[in-house]
């Protein structure tokens, strides 16, 4: 049994803050007995040894938006009895802001989880977004500047 040729609901890079509900909203169905999100959100703290985190400044690639639709478009291939839905979200968040979120609907809990974990590694893998860590002392660090695959083009 398969969605429909592409599970593929929705996939975004946005400045906007992130509607999960509108995520879940998209995804979910009669014939979906499994909804599972996951919320990547800002904590205040990353580096051992630095002050805490007041914001972060997130960074995109121009063609970031091409390349979350290929991730969504391959975790979508790879599991046909799911839907899904995926935004990353870049600016300047504060501690507690949703960065990334993702929604998957499944017939069954295990693919729903499976699916989701699935797409949030292969995001974190490829999605060519940076982040700025802004401390409380003032101080600055880019993080994962040579994390995201090459961008196509």
């Amino acid at each position: 049994m398969s969605i429909s040729p592409s599970g593929l609901r929705h996939a975004q890079v946005s400045t906007d803050p992130i509607d999960t509900d509108a995520l879940v909203a998209l995804v979910g169905s009669a014939r979906m007995g499994a909804v599972v999100t996951f919320a990547g959100v800002v904590r205040d703290h990353d580096t051992p040894g630095r002050g805490r985190v007041v914001r972060l400044d997130y960074e995109a690639h121009p063609d970031a938006a091409g390349v979350m639709r290929e991730v969504c478009m391959q975790i979508a291939a790879t599991h046909p009895e799911s839907a899904i839905a995926a935004v990353h979200r870049i600016g300047s968040l504060s501690v507690g802001d949703p960065a990334l979120v993702v929604a998957v609907a499944s017939a069954h809990r295990r693919e729903a989880f499976v699916t989701a974990s699935d797409l949030v590694d292969l995001i974190k893998e490829r999605l060519p977004v940076w982040k700025h860590q802004i401390f409380t002392d003032g101080s600055d660090e880019w993080v994962g500047l040579g994390a995201a695959a090459p961008v196509p083009g």
